[in-house]
């Protein structure tokens, strides 16, 4: 028998296009969906492949940025170094902050003391703290400005150090600031009485003043503690230096010597007048008479 095939069954044989039209729009949108970035990576690779010195050349430029970023660094380093321990950043809050110091008697904060001068300052005081049970601290600060008076400053650090009345009654703080030239003396009620209000007056009109005026800040507050602890044990005063009167010599003339010289003036203008007007008359005079 022959099987006639109607044109019905023939067309999914002939047609396929039948079999995707069953399919449903969601699987069709994902299809396109995944097919897209394919053909995106192809076409990068394509490119790449196709023009190689294209990639050579951005690797390069990216080099060479990170290249010259560092090198900027490098020398923003070398030029321009950043000290955590440099004066500059350190301020008079910083003093107050860290409190009075452990194993020394000194805050240089301004960084003009020598070693040597710590040295002594130490071995002074520390002997004085041991037989009268007075402690003073000394401080260096290069320019205040939270406080415009370096005694308002020096009353500051005595409180922040010392907070109750107690712990300061010994105590003395002796500051010096470098900038304006000038230093304060503070302290406890039992320092203060052991030192004299005259000596506390003496040392900070002469001793911190004048010495700081001359840049010798080492001899200001070494004398200064000098004058403090022989003031405590009971010792003469050993005294301090004087402001030097340096008057200059005037270079104007007095109203005499104005005088003098203003008559001794005439007698010269005088004489060269009588020469110039004598002279040629007498010697026309004789050569009239030879004729």
């Amino acid at each position: 028998m022959e099987t006639i095939l109607s044109p019905r069954s023939l067309s999914p044989l002939i047609t396929p296009k039948a079999c995707s039209s069953s399919k449903s729009p969601q699987t069709r949108s994902s299809i396109l969906f995944y097919t897209k970035p394919i053909s995106c990576i192809l076409k990068r690779h394509h490119l790449a492949s196709k023009n190689p010195s294209l990639s050579e050349t951005r690797n390069w430029f990216s080099h060479a940025q990170q290249g010259l970023a560092a090198l900027a660094l490098t020398l923003a380093l070398n030029f321009c170094p950043v000290s955590l321990d440099s004066p500059a950043l350190a301020s008079e809050f910083d003093v107050i902050s860290e409190g009075p110091p452990k194993e020394s008697y000194v805050v240089d904060d301004a960084g003009v003391l020598s070693r040597v001068t710590k040295s002594d300052l130490k071995r002074l005081l520390s002997d004085l703290e041991s037989r009268k049970n007075l402690k003073i601290n000394f401080i260096t600060v290069r320019k205040l400005t939270s406080k415009a008076d370096a005694f308002e400053y020096a009353d500051q650090v005595l409180e922040k150090w010392y907070p109750t009345v107690e712990e300061g009654n010994n105590k003395g703080v002796v500051v010096l600031i470098t900038s304006q030239k000038e230093g304060a003396i503070t302290g406890g009620p039992e320092f203060v009485k052991a030192v004299g209000d005259n000596i506390l007056d003496a040392t900070v009109s002469e001793n911190l003043p004048v010495l700081a005026t001359e840049e010798k800040y080492n001899e200001a507050v070494y004398s200064s503690a000098k004058r403090l602890v022989a003031a405590i044990d009971g010792l003469p005063d050993p005294g301090g230096p004087q402001f030097k009167d340096n008057k200059r010599e005037s270079n104007f003339k007095t109203r005499d010597e104005t005088e003098e010289k203003r008559g001794q003036f005439s007698l010269v203008v005088g004489g060269l007048l009588v020469i110039a007007f004598v002279v040629p008359m007498a010697q026309y005079y004789a050569y009239v008479s030879k004729k």
